[in-house]
């Protein structure tokens, strides 16, 4: 005697589906790293105050898992307007500073010392090639890019391309693009400006 068949429940099943894609989704999700930028109009006879207090808070920010670091940009002749730059590595990561009792406190703080506020915020590789605030010349954040490219490059030639030699030049060329773009977002100019931050950011 044949058992009889039960039904599953269509809705069940689109259900299972859900947290199927539900969980493919978490699994193959990539944390980026992220950088805030708060540009912030100070009030002239609290600047002095307000650098103080923009220290106090990039120390604390740098004591929470998952900062990568952050700084200060004074203004440039005739502005009043600071930008704080801080940097994490993922967006848990910052949702956990911005809703700290930490920063919290320090908001309230600032309020008496500015003017006005606008906050931007960038991720993934946008948050490595986004130029500072009140940047030094142009020609400089160029200069430190070709030297990491070619840094990579040279790289790239002297110790993948004997091992690919054989592949068709589109397939190398593919592979030294993907190289050389991670590389230079991920591991390459993250190092070099904070090597060359000063240098940078200088006028002249």
């Amino acid at each position: 005697m044949t058992p009889p068949r039960v039904g599953i429940d269509p809705g069940v099943q689109v259900l299972a589906l859900r947290s199927r894609l539900a969980r493919t989704e978490v699994v193959g999700h990539r944390p980026e790293p992220v950088t805030v930028t708060a540009a912030r109009v100070v009030r002239p006879h609290r600047r002095q105050a307000f650098e103080e207090w923009a220290e106090d808070v990039l120390q604390v920010a740098r004591t929470l898992p998952g900062n990568l670091g952050g700084t200060l940009l004074k203004p440039g002749p005739g502005s009043s307007e600071y930008h704080l730059v801080y940097r994490f590595r993922d967006d848990a990561a910052l949702a956990a500073w911005e809703r700290s009792p930490q920063r919290r406190e320090a908001l309230e703080r600032m309020q008496e010392m500015v003017d006005g506020e606008r906050v931007s915020r960038v991720s993934g590789l946008d948050s490595f090639f986004t130029r500072p605030a009140q940047p030094g010349p142009r020609w400089r954040t160029t200069l430190l890019t070709v030297l990491g490219v070619f840094a990579i490059t040279l790289g790239f030639q002297l110790l993948v391309t004997p091992h690919v030699s054989s592949w068709p030049l589109p397939a190398r060329l593919l592979l030294s693009a993907c190289v050389v773009v991670l590389l230079l977002g991920y591991v390459v100019m993250p190092a070099l400006t904070r090597l060359f931050r000063p240098w940078l950011r200088a006028r002249r």
